[in-house]
């Protein structure tokens, strides 16, 4: 039996295990098999992704990741991981500068560690090209009983944003298996059900690609609020309601001027250390 250390980490309830390269190395199971084994919520620890630094220098960035799904599925970015990752390195000294830049699957991400704890990201610009996306289809979709308008975006990995004034729970909850898996989006999709409080206040819930209902999801936020702007519900300053908490997104893009970096803005915080025996 091997022992591994790992840390649990959380961004409004976005749950994150995370252990360094020389702990995996201990163990003779692929990263995916891992992830499967460590997120299971009643044989495992529990947690909707597995984060794995990797510190090898890749002549492109200060530290890069290895990001897993609850179900041993890659991802090309998970905002809330990042800010938890973020703060992982940096206080274990994996990094030493409260700026750096990390390389992902979503390409070169840039958190900054903040004074009052919180964590901002720069999550680069928005994709809209459907092929990009990628993308195919209408902007409208008919699931079962209802018809949805879609706003697809992409942060690095695919999105769908769902505009609504029902409760966006109870939608993401019956409709979000759906739309996960609608031949619309050929790489799967996250979905974003989103309600308009006030031009800078929304509720989102979402159904994640490879996790299913999760408590927040930091580029479905970001996703969420460019939809905002695009389809002039919003500003460009939001506070985003998520089922465990809240961040904040920036994006000074528009229509007419789609390439500007958004920013996302939140809580990383441990909740414990361990050992885990395998």
């Amino acid at each position: 039996m091997t022992t591994i250390n790992i840390t649990k980490m959380q961004g409004c309830g976005n749950d994150f295990v995370i252990l360094d390269y020389s702990e995996y190395e201990k163990i003779n199971m692929p990263m995916s098999d891992l992830a499967v084994k460590l997120c299971d919520r009643h044989f495992g620890i529990g947690a909707d992704g597995m984060i794995i630094p990797d510190t090898k220098p890749n002549g492109e960035t200060d530290i890069a990741w290895y990001f897993y799904n609850s179900d041993g599925s890659t991802a090309q970015m998970c905002g809330n991981g990042m800010r938890c990752f973020a703060k992982y390195v940096y206080d274990k000294k994996l990094v030493d500068k409260k700026q750096f830049s990390v390389k992902t699957l979503a390409g070169i991400i840039k958190p900054e560690i903040q004074d009052n704890g919180t964590v901002k990201v720069n999550m680069g610009t928005p994709i809209l090209e459907d092929a990009k996306i990628p993308f195919k289809g209408e902007r409208t979709v008919q699931i079962r009983d209802k018809k949805f308008d879609l706003t697809p975006v992409s942060m690095g990995n695919p999105h769908c944003i769902i505009f609504t004034q029902e409760d966006p729970m109870h939608l993401a909850q019956n409709y979000g298996p759906d739309m996960e898996k609608h031949p619309y989006f050929p790489e799967k999709t996250n979905t974003e059900f989103v309600k308009i409080l006030s031009r800078n206040e929304i509720d989102m819930r979402v159904y994640e690609r490879g996790c299913g209902i999760t408590l927040a999801c930091g580029t479905g936020a970001c996703a969420s609020v460019v939809a905002c702007v695009l389809n002039n519900l919003t500003e460009q300053n939001v506070k985003v309601n998520l089922l465990g908490g809240s961040v904040n997104v920036e994006w000074s893009g528009n229509q007419q001027n789609p390439n500007k970096d958004i920013f996302l803005i939140g809580p990383a915080e441990y909740s414990f250390n361990a050992q885990y025996m395998l």
